[in-house]
């Protein structure tokens, strides 16, 4: 459009000025002057003079105006192709940078969408590893726990063996004399388990009495039984696999010997190994 406007002004222009010619030259003819005056015609190129000739008939004044004309007429044409072209120009300059900003709106929506799915990315992978590090831990949990599990149920089979049973509830009930150190002490067993503590009950005095080198202590068998062994019928309540509990007269220091108690405690001792053992590696 603006190319238009220019190239519209530059031909009213000329043609205003081709106008003003004829008119002037008109003038002079009318007027019967014996000699054409001279013409000056100002354009933007060098000025056209129009001489006067006393020879010069219309037809010749006619011609030499035609050819002010077409001179005039090449003349807006070139100016407004000049304007075209400039106009041309400036548009594809125009053009070309309000390309280049797009392109680098473009580019950097793009590179901001990129970040955004790169942080995106990364948090998922650091929720997936931790994710999968969680189920890996609770998978090894699960594994010592299953252990444990075991252990404690071969712990059953212990009291079924007499002898040893017997032997062993004898060192149990020695090495609780020996963390007490009471002149007299309270001995809580199962109710299964009672006739061998009673069996045992003069030995282990004896024995602490020589490795303490002191007078072998009064033990009192509580009338309260410990839990017996878990049975298909009450699985999910308090039980004991065996063993005894000591405690001073007045209840106040407490040695837990069962072998629930001796298990959970190997248990926590052992647990690096048994998980380096297992895993490759030593729990923290």
């Amino acid at each position: 459009k603006k190319v238009g406007k220019k190239i519209e002004l530059v031909i009213h222009e000329q043609a205003f000025k081709l106008q003003l010619s004829i008119v002037f030259f008109s003038f002079t003819i009318e007027e019967g002057s014996s000699s054409l005056k001279e013409l000056l015609i100002t354009t933007e190129s060098p000025p056209i003079f129009v001489q006067s000739d006393p020879k010069m008939n219309d037809t010749d004044v006619s011609k030499q105006i035609q050819q002010m004309v077409r001179f005039i007429r090449q003349e807006a044409e070139e100016k407004a192709n000049e304007i075209s072209v400039s106009a041309e120009e400036e548009f594809n300059i125009e053009k070309l940078q309000l390309v280049e900003a797009e392109k680098k709106k473009i580019r950097q929506e793009f590179e901001r969408k990129e970040k955004q799915v790169d942080v995106r990315k990364k948090i998922e992978y650091s929720m997936q590893l931790n994710s999968s590090r969680i189920k890996v831990l609770q998978a090894q949990d699960d594994l010592v726990s299953s252990m444990k599990e075991a252990a404690s149920k071969e712990l059953l089979h212990v009291s079924h063996h007499h002898h040893v049973y017997k032997k062993l509830l004898q060192d149990l009930i020695v090495q609780s004399l020996l963390r007490l150190k009471e002149p007299a002490v309270l001995l809580r067993c199962r109710k299964d388990d009672l006739h061998l503590v009673e069996s045992v009950l003069h030995s282990a005095k004896e024995e602490y009495a020589e490795n303490a080198n002191v007078h072998p202590p009064e033990i009192i068998v509580d009338n309260v039984h410990l839990p017996p062994a878990p049975s298909h019928h009450d699985a999910h309540g308090p039980f004991c696999s065996g063993g005894v509990v000591l405690a001073s007269r007045d209840g106040k220091i407490v040695c837990e010997n069962t072998l629930d108690a001796r298990l959970d405690v190997v248990f926590r001792k052992k647990l690096p190994e048994i998980r380096k053992h297992l895993f490759g590696q030593v729990a923290a």
